[in-house]
């Protein structure tokens, strides 16, 4: 599984700028609230998903987006919703839970996971998310953050979750 240095040096190889801000660890959305206010950008929760077929989801929204999980498999296609366990995201992303992160998506190599973008962030300048550990918060401009799923080969699901509808599908 790559680390934090291998994912810099992934963005370094693909022309991805990036800015990492080290801090203390942050294990859910509301605990960074101080931390978020020196970092410019959207700030992101991330959840990793298991739907009740064994399909993985791996959904990344702005962090203040409300999420309905108990409708959100209609509009994703896909079975009844749950968390995945702490293994299996270790397993696929190789994060601990507090720490998942699209950026988590360079560790899943035969694409197991899903990913669904919240268009907010699809939309914004600048996002951040954890650089595969929660100690630290990492930027990049949203040209930045499509050449990263370009270079893994990933076309995100981006969804609009207030409307709850795919307003995007590549």
């Amino acid at each position: 599984m790559k680390t934090r240095p291998d994912l810099i040096a992934f963005f370094d190889a693909h022309g991805v700028e990036h800015h990492t801000t080290d801090h203390e660890a942050v294990f859910r959305v509301g605990e960074g609230e101080g931390i978020k206010d020196d970092i410019p950008g959207a700030h992101t929760k991330n959840l990793f998903l298991k739907d009740a077929k064994g399909r993985l989801w791996l959904i990344s929204a702005q962090d203040d987006t409300q999420i309905d999980l108990k409708r959100l498999h209609t509009v994703i296609g896909s079975a009844r919703l749950s968390f995945g366990s702490a293994e299996l995201m270790e397993e696929v992303l190789g994060v601990t839970p507090g720490s998942v992160t699209a950026f988590a998506l360079i560790n899943d190599v035969d694409h197991r996971a899903t990913f669904v973008l919240d268009h907010r962030l699809a939309q914004a300048e600048r996002v951040n998310f954890h650089p595969l550990t929660n100690t630290a918060t990492t930027g990049v401009s949203q040209a930045g953050f499509a050449r990263f799923l370009q270079a893994l080969g990933i076309a995100p699901m981006v969804v609009d979750f207030a409307a709850m509808a795919v307003v995007e599908d590549a």
